[in-house]
């Protein structure tokens, strides 16, 4: 028996987490040291978009703000179960699409868990937000890997509301 499968869904999600982290890991590295982008930042993209620089020491929407290395670590353990156990259902699925959405979701943490051990915090840099002339909303500072993360959970929602076959928690 092969330790790794040799399925087209597990050798998809298995590239679409390698490309999903590699993506996140070189826009990060060249927002930081090829654009300059600082904390002090905000660069306008769009009228709705733009880059600042947050580093999230908590989990989602910035959630439990902890620093320092036992947190640090605890949450990169935590990443690293959550990894090893959708590798395990990437493993067992027969869906093309059910794969690349584990990749996305797979390749998301590991690129946020790359963060965390490289700079004790995962680093943030996608803000939108609307204004119009008695309001304004922003939403999180978000991250590619965040990004990621979120479509594969859509994916995932989508395939098991609207396919037969659809792909189940082993």
């Amino acid at each position: 028996m092969a330790v790794f499968p040799r399925s087209a869904p597990f050798k998809l999600g298995l590239t679409t987490a390698v490309a999903a982290a590699a993506v996140d890991q070189a826009v990060k590295a060249w927002l930081l040291y090829g654009f300059g982008l600082t904390p002090q930042s905000r660069v306008a993209v769009t009228p709705f978009l733009d880059l600042v620089l947050a580093w999230n020491t908590g989990i989602s929407y910035s959630l439990f703000q902890r620093s320092g290395p036992f947190w640090q670590g605890m949450l990169l353990a935590f990443t690293a179960a959550a990894i090893v156990l959708l590798l395990a259902w990437l493993a067992r699925v027969n869906s093309r699409f059910t794969g690349i959405s584990i990749g996305l979701i797979v390749g998301g943490a590991i690129g946020n868990a790359v963060d965390r051990a490289l700079y004790g915090a995962v680093m943030d840099f996608v803000l939108f937000h609307l204004s119009g002339p008695t309001w304004s909303f922003q939403w999180y500072v978000f991250n590619l890997a965040d990004a990621a993360i979120v479509a594969g959970v859509i994916g995932l929602v989508s395939e098991s509301l609207f396919q037969q076959d659809a792909a189940k928690v082993p």
